[in-house]
């Protein structure tokens, strides 16, 4: 599905912010990538969306070279993934409903299309009794969950949640983790970076260890502990 093939990203200073990646991550997977600042992991997260190219080697989404595209190409492949960021990014003046639906209108969804499918993504975040709520009026995991109700809406292939529960609470992390889980569960591959060691533990999915650049440990964890 995702193939990175001795990806190399230096920058004119010389820096190397990815060094000789190469990676598959299949489809319906659920992948956490963990390392320090300066890992590498934004930089290979870039590289998913587009918004870098490399340097050396070559990113492919099926069969499609990600780093060839161009215009329109761009944007038709961005549709095919969603994304959570840490800090929500939420419109501070459209309710909960209005957030999703914004997606859909972005992406040319008809009202009937609109109507029918943001309650259905809101039921399941667990948010039906804040459908019409203004991000101010909600709390942190509660604006994560209108956030990954956003990210799914249009069906993507792919969701890549970054650091999605960096401002959360333990009650609200396992919450959020379990969303993750069962949008994974319905097909569609996630792409999680963190530093929350209970989050990977519990997932006890695969688990990509990037440092200095490098992929160091790439490896399934089946145990599950507790968050």
């Amino acid at each position: 599905m995702l193939y990175f093939e001795n990806v190399v990203k230096e920058y004119s200073d010389g820096y190397r912010a990815l060094d000789d990646i190469s990676l598959v991550i299949d489809k319906g997977e659920l992948v956490s990538i963990v390392g320090h600042s300066g890992a590498g992991k934004t930089t290979l997260i870039k590289m998913i969306l587009a918004e870098e190219k490399p340097s050396q080697g070559k990113i492919s989404f099926h069969s499609e070279v990600i780093d060839q595209l161009k215009g329109q190409g761009i944007i038709n492949f961005r549709r095919k993934i969603g994304v959570v960021f840490q800090d929500y990014r939420l419109i501070p003046s459209k309710t909960t409903f209005e957030n999703i639906a914004f997606a859909m209108e972005a992406a040319g969804k008809s009202n009937d299309e609109i109507y029918h499918d943001v309650p259905y993504v809101i039921d399941l975040v667990d948010l039906k009794e804040k459908s019409n709520h203004f991000p101010h009026q909600l709390s942190g995991g509660e604006k994560q969950r209108v956030a990954i109700a956003r990210a799914i809406i249009n069906r993507p292939e792919i969701i890549i949640a970054d650091e999605p529960t960096g401002n959360l609470d333990p009650v609200n992390t396992y919450d959020i983790v379990q969303i993750l889980k069962k949008i994974n569960d319905l097909g569609t591959t996630v792409i999680l970076t963190t530093h929350n060691q209970g989050i990977i533990d519990h997932l006890g999915k695969r688990v990509i260890v990037m440092e200095g650049g490098k992929i160091i440990k790439d490896e399934s964890i089946t145990k599950k502990g507790k968050l």
